[in-house]
């Protein structure tokens, strides 16, 4: 059982949370942001080192939030509902790890209180992607990377050296 003083994630289900919460979840990594490939046989989920046209490679954040999804057609805004049915979350994603159960990382700024800790941490893709305005649609397939599916290297006490 949670104290009354616990965050609201611990506290919450993503339902139950206010709009502010809600967006506070994000970390700002920007893997959501990364073009995605689906096998259409095995609904397996490669990522890409290719992001977004919105995405500000630097902050990792998109350049036209509000826009996102009018400017982008399979750009998706997240909902609590919706979430059951994605299957290409990276698994260091806090809406994910809520819905499972299991608790934000150390790197995540509500939990580090510095919104750069997800860049420190070397969680985020910065540094580490292309534009899709840079890139041909037949060699998006060329750029297949693993990285996004990992998860940080667990040090003692899931804490930083």
């Amino acid at each position: 059982m949670y104290k009354k003083d616990e965050p609201f994630w611990r506290t919450k289900s993503l339902s139950e949370m206010t709009r502010t919460e809600w967006e506070s979840l994000c970390d700002g990594c920007g893997r959501c942001c990364l073009v995605k490939l689906e096998d259409e046989d095995t609904d397996e989920v490669s990522y890409t080192n290719v992001a977004c046209r919105l995405l500000d490679e630097h902050t990792c954040q998109c350049s036209d939030y509000v826009n996102r999804t009018a400017c982008v057609p399979d750009c998706l805004a997240l909902t609590s509902d919706k979430l059951s049915t994605i299957n290409w979350l990276p698994p260091t994603c806090a809406y994910r790890l809520v819905d499972e159960g299991r608790d934000l990382f150390w790197w995540h700024p509500l939990v580090s209180g510095d919104l750069q800790s997800v860049h420190a941490a070397g969680i985020s893709v910065r540094g580490r992607t292309v534009s899709e305005n840079q890139v041909s649609q037949d060699d998006i397939a060329d750029l297949i990377v693993p990285w996004p599916l990992y998860e940080y290297r667990v040090l003692d006490d899931d804490e930083p050296d």
